[in-house]
């Protein structure tokens, strides 16, 4: 397989510290925790959020939360990307003169950890958004995918606490981008995209998180009709996909997942080899890893 366009790297003494505890027998043990800092982010000459982050990939994550929230079009002239991480800021300057006072008082909380936030004319966008791809997604890329990201080194099986987003092409995973916050990791990507000029063309978002309405908003804006997690749904998550012609999979483990949209583009080309009479017991697990 094609090594990653982008990786985790865990090995980075920006992301981890190791701290001294004691384990469920009383005895020393020494155990790394992800590192977690603010990052303020200015457009132009306005403070937009200060977001929480592990810290890598400011220009990324700027540009995709800007991009996400409506804040930058497609089209805009990004002439700068400031990064001072003294003082833990990141500025994006445009040709275009922006001011989104007026945005900023209508954003509302979602349930996304961290700093995930959605302003309110993003569910008047969505009602224009039809995702007609005629992509497909094969189950032989789902389980090439899994194995994949899933033996990847990464911050989560270095420390926990952390979320990731990988964006897929077939059965090859080309951007994988880690974050406290799923929103920020998704943000992160669709930086990417947008200054490395990636289309969504065959392309399949994976996610370790919940597949909730903000996660289907914002891979729907990024123009990608495969969404896909080893977590589980949200109602609304659900109803939107279906809105915008998404195909959902979520439980997404070893040879197991759901589709709850979109069940149309998927191509059975590889069985599930272990089904059989433990299946309710491996539903219960799942509702247990949802839960946890």
């Amino acid at each position: 397989m094609d090594e990653y366009l982008v990786k985790p790297d865990p090995a980075d003494p920006r992301l981890t510290r190791r701290v001294a505890g004691i384990d469920h027998e009383g005895g020393p043990v020494e155990a790394s925790v992800t590192m977690e800092r603010p990052l303020t982010l200015f457009l132009n000459g306005q403070e937009i959020v200060t977001m929480m982050t592990i810290g890598d990939h400011p220009d990324y994550l700027a540009v995709g939360y800007l991009l996400n929230q409506g804040m930058l079009r497609a089209d805009d002239a990004i002439t700068a990307i400031d990064w001072d991480e003294a003082i833990d800021t990141v500025v994006v300057r445009t040709e275009r003169e922006t001011d989104y006072e007026d945005k900023l008082r209508k954003k509302t909380l979602t349930s996304g950890c961290a700093q995930g936030t959605v302003f309110g004319d993003l569910m008047d966008e969505i009602e224009t958004v039809r995702l007609e791809s005629p992509a497909e997604v094969r189950t032989s890329w789902l389980y090439a995918l899994s194995k994949a990201i899933n033996t990847t080194p990464s911050l989560y099986l270095e420390a926990g606490a952390i979320h990731g987003c990988v964006l897929c092409e077939r059965d090859r995973p080309l951007i994988y981008m880690e974050d406290v916050g799923r929103h920020n990791a998704v943000d992160k990507i669709a930086g990417y995209m947008a200054l490395h000029r990636v289309g969504p063309e065959g392309k399949i978002f994976y996610t370790t998180g919940r597949l909730t309405s903000e996660m289907v908003i914002k891979t729907a804006r990024m123009g990608i009709p495969i969404l896909v997690s080893r977590s589980g749904f949200t109602a609304w998550g659900v109803d939107l996909a279906r809105q915008v012609g998404m195909t959902l999979i979520g439980r997404m483990k070893g040879r197991r997942f759901l589709v709850l949209a979109g069940d149309e583009r998927v191509r059975f080309d590889a069985g599930f080899s272990s089904a059989g009479v433990d299946g309710p017991r491996r539903r219960r697990e799942d509702a247990a890893d949802d839960a946890a």
